[in-house]
């Protein structure tokens, strides 16, 4: 991220006050994760793809220049439609420029992943929040194909990488739940002669296994002993597809906090992908006793989406297991706004992946909740939070650190404060969902520059 985008976000902050009577149905933007990996695999297919309903972000521009770098050639045209035309698995050419990831750890390790098996050197840079979150964990099976690596500080980007001429298939067992890692090594896999296979202890998002399947490529998953192996053989085709992107579940989830939260308020959206991998926050919703209702089941590129109804409810407290963290990751902030609105204490168990994501999102929620008046704990890697349905305090200046969920959290809450909450920063949300601001203030939402 460049000076003058520093000094844009410097003055983008926002007012969230108090809202009611939210009202009006909605479509949300294409789900982020699907996005990268469509622009990856179409790229990678033999022929013409066809991609609609993509997310039209920071993060997803960031695959889109990566994989125009790399020699794919991608269009996006007028009638939001994404046109690729796939120059096929081991087409890679080398970049003549690093590629620039901004603030999207999805798109770095991904593409870190697919180029470490192409006989080419790749620089990989990206802003200051990105240059702080850890790539190890990617980078160590990565090495095992037959990959080089130099990080700064063995940890943070920039990274330099040096792919592997003849890379060696591999049997990796995870050690973290990261559907980011398994991506990277499936990836990897596509350019690698003979049986990549991936064991996971804890299922995490499937989405680049769907994928797989929905490109034509010969996967096999099975589930035996309590774990998942992946196996696929490498230097097969992918197939051009067309393809329409569902709606984002963590980005629905903020609108969805919204009506239920908020008095006298009723909300439907349209066509949200809820993958039983991406679910963990609907869950913990529905067992809070949210008035949710799900309809007009759909299949979208292989996925089920559903249309989403929800109405102002009164709320129950939660006691959310560890083992959920990989259906939610990335939605416990905004779970915490709807469980500081809830009769009692919530308890969210096992969240120490929160400290590494775009900012320590587990002391973002921390200071969200306690600087508005929200009795709140962190103890253990576990967030308690006292839940009082009158709504917190609120008046606080929210610095989001450059996470567009700590922002659009923070908003959230406002909605239901008594007093104004100030965020610092707003333009950080067009890395996920470029028409937030004017989506809630569409439903009414009251938000002021």
């Amino acid at each position: 991220m460049n000076q003058d985008q520093k000094n844009n976000m410097s003055s983008s902050s926002l007012f969230s006050s108090k809202s009611s009577d939210l009202s009006g149905e909605i479509i949300i933007p294409g789900d982020k994760s699907i996005s990268h990996r469509c622009i990856i695999l179409s790229s990678l297919a033999i022929g013409e793809s066809k991609i609609t309903g993509l997310l039209n972000s920071f993060d997803v521009n960031c695959t889109i220049n990566s994989m125009r770098s790399l020699g794919s050639c991608i269009d996006l045209n007028s009638s939001d439609e994404c046109i690729i035309n796939g120059i096929g698995i081991g087409s890679l050419k080398q970049s003549e420029t690093p590629l620039d990831f901004g603030n999207s750890g999805t798109a770095a390790r991904l593409i870190l992943g697919l180029v470490s098996t192409y006989p080419i050197e790749t620089h990989f840079i990206g802003d200051e929040s990105l240059s702080q979150r850890p790539m190890k964990r990617v980078i160590e099976p990565l090495v095992d194909f037959g990959a080089n690596f130099k990080l700064r500080d063995s940890e943070f980007l920039p990274i330099e990488v040096k792919g592997a001429e003849y890379p060696i298939p591999i049997t990796h067992e995870m050690k973290v739940a990261s559907a980011q890692v398994k991506s990277a090594i499936m990836l990897a896999g596509l350019n690698t002669p003979g049986i990549t296979t991936i064991i996971e202890k804890e299922k995490t998002r499937d989405h680049t296994e769907t994928l797989f399947k929905y490109y034509g490529y010969e996967i096999h998953i099975e589930e035996k002993d309590g774990m998942n192996f992946i196996s696929f053989e490498g230097q097969k085709a992918l197939n051009p597809v067309n393809i329409k992107v569902p709606g984002d579940p963590s980005s629905a989830a903020y609108p969805v906090v919204a009506g239920l939260i908020c008095k006298d308020s009723n909300i439907k959206i349209r066509s949200v992908l809820l993958n039983p991998t991406r679910d963990g926050i609907y869950k913990c919703l529905d067992e809070m006793g949210a008035n949710i209702t799900y309809s007009n089941k759909k299949n979208e590129a292989g996925e089920i989406t559903y249309d989403i109804e929800v109405s102002s409810s009164i709320l129950n407290p939660i006691d959310v297991p560890a083992n959920r963290a990989p259906s939610m990751i990335d939605d416990y902030p905004v779970l915490a706004i709807a469980a500081s609105m809830a009769n009692g204490t919530s308890i969210f168990r096992g969240l120490s992946e929160l400290k590494v994501k775009e900012s320590d999102r587990l002391l973002g929620i921390y200071n969200i909740l306690s600087k508005n008046g929200i009795d709140t704990i962190i103890e253990d890697n576990n967030l308690i939070i006292r839940g009082n349905a009158e709504g917190p305090k609120g008046g606080a200046l929210i610095e989001t650190n450059l996470d567009h969920r700590i922002a659009m959290s923070s908003i959230i809450l406002g909605m239901v404060s008594d007093e104004p909450i100030k965020v610092d920063d707003t333009e950080t949300i067009k890395t996920s969902f470029p028409d937030f601001i004017e989506l809630m203030k569409k439903l009414g939402a009251k938000l002021s520059a």
